[in-house]
């Protein structure tokens, strides 16, 4: 590209230099031939008045008289009746121009000067054209190499640019180029980065998301079916089995979700349903996996409280916290229910060590870990919980207490105003 806008201003230039060039080496080299018959004529009705004035006054007219008025390498004959012809200079050869003028007393005045005069001229003239016109040139080719490279540079810079978005890299480089055109292409390129980002963004969050919310249902899937393999009671293996098929189900409940969730995190399915119901779900996934720990899961509290939410968002966020307090906590774990205002709180509250002073509030964010965790799962809970217009919140932190709120009565959807009708 930087070739083809080379060659193409010079070519410009070149063009225009040929059409203004040869014009003026034909208008100078006429106007240089039209001064020098001028001089030349000039001179000679110049000597002719000389003459004049001295045969008027009788005086005597001679070469060494008329020698200083002939400059250059002119030559002059003049031819006065009844006397022999006054010759002054040299009497040139070759191409000459010429000039003749008859006096008042009957002489004449022929003036001759030496073509080569005028060539030598207008040879100068024609060096001064080739200088300038040389210097065009040059000064061309720099400005277009220059246009050139602030053009090609950023086409450059765009199209490295293009490169990295397609190989993975969507980081937007914000530079501009001061060229409207290549600007708004810059910009284009930028606002696709940020989408891309975005879209890399999110996908890397729900592979996250995916691989920490479907971890403890397969584990404590993987539990039941342990049980039902170590027993040959058909009532147990009838138990364990309902217990699974739950599972599942609350599985399916969790992709679908988080697939949801990946879409438009807003978007929920609120509805009012049972506490109890979701906190004993949660005591009988969980209570395996804390007898095998030693330890004990227990919930207290006020009964057949009715709160407004999705089940298996809110199935989910307990889940969270429950298997947090399981892996950094100590001792049993509690689940208590009580009401405050129009709001209904599920606590989650163990007898470990608590919450780290250095983490404080940062626990809720992503990729903030007491030790050898993910550091999402708080971070998602509390996506769960806000999505279904509910909040958690760590309400002490030693020892630890998680509070799940939600509201107890559904919320009114603003109505759109119908607009009058026009009749």
């Amino acid at each position: 590209m930087r070739r083809r806008l080379i060659q193409s201003t010079l070519a410009v230039v070149l063009v225009v230099i040929a059409v203004f060039g040869v014009s003026l080496v034909i208008v100078e080299t006429r106007t240089i031939g039209n001064s020098a018959q001028e001089r030349v004529d000039s001179e000679a009705q110049k000597l002719a008045s000389i003459v004049d004035s001295r045969l008027i006054g009788d005086a005597r007219v001679s070469g060494e008289i008329l020698k200083a008025q002939v400059t250059g390498q002119r030559y002059a004959v003049i031819r006065i009746p009844g006397k022999d012809p006054i010759e002054v200079g040299t009497k040139p050869g070759g191409d000459v121009i010429h000039a003749k003028v008859k006096g008042e007393e009957g002489e004449t005045v022929v003036v001759q000067e030496p073509r080569s005069s005028v060539t030598r001229e207008v040879g100068r003239t024609l060096l001064i054209i080739a200088a300038v016109a040389l210097l065009a040139i040059v000064a061309a080719v720099l400005l277009a190499v220059r246009q050139a490279n602030r053009l090609a540079s950023p086409l450059t810079d765009l199209a490295e640019t293009a490169e990295r978005l397609g190989s993975g890299d969507p980081r937007p480089r914000h530079k501009r180029y001061g060229v409207p055109e290549l600007d708004r292409v810059a910009d284009v390129l930028d606002s696709s980065a940020e989408r891309i980002a975005r879209m890399l963004t999110a996908e890397r969050r729900l592979a996250a998301d995916a691989s920490h919310q479907l971890r403890t249902p397969l584990t404590a899937l993987s539990m039941r079916l342990e049980e039902i393999t170590l027993t040959d009671d058909p009532d147990t293996v009838k138990e364990e089995a309902t217990i699974a098929l739950t599972q599942v189900e609350r599985l399916t409940d969790v992709v679908e979700r988080l697939l949801t969730n990946a879409r438009d995190p807003r978007t929920g399915s609120a509805v009012t349903f049972d506490l109890d119901e979701v906190i004993k779900q949660q005591l009988e996934e969980w209570r395996p996996a804390y007898r095998s720990a030693g330890r004990a899961i227990v919930s207290s509290g006020k009964r057949h409280l009715r709160a407004v939410g999705t089940p298996g968002a809110v199935a989910q966020v307990l889940a969270a916290l429950i298997e947090n307090s399981l892996m950094h906590g100590g001792g049993t774990v509690a689940l208590r229910t009580r009401v405050t205002g129009n709001q209904a709180v599920i606590e989650v509250t163990d007898e470990g060590s608590g919450v780290p002073a250095d983490l404080g509030a940062r626990i809720f964010e992503r990729a903030i870990s007491g030790r050898n965790s993910t550091g999402i799962g708080l971070a998602v809970a509390r996506d769960l919980a806000e999505a279904d217009g509910g909040r958690l919140e760590m309400l002490q932190a030693q020892p630890p207490v998680f509070g799940l709120f939600l509201s107890r009565t559904p919320m009114k959807r603003p109505q759109l105003e119908e607009e009058p009708t026009v009749r």
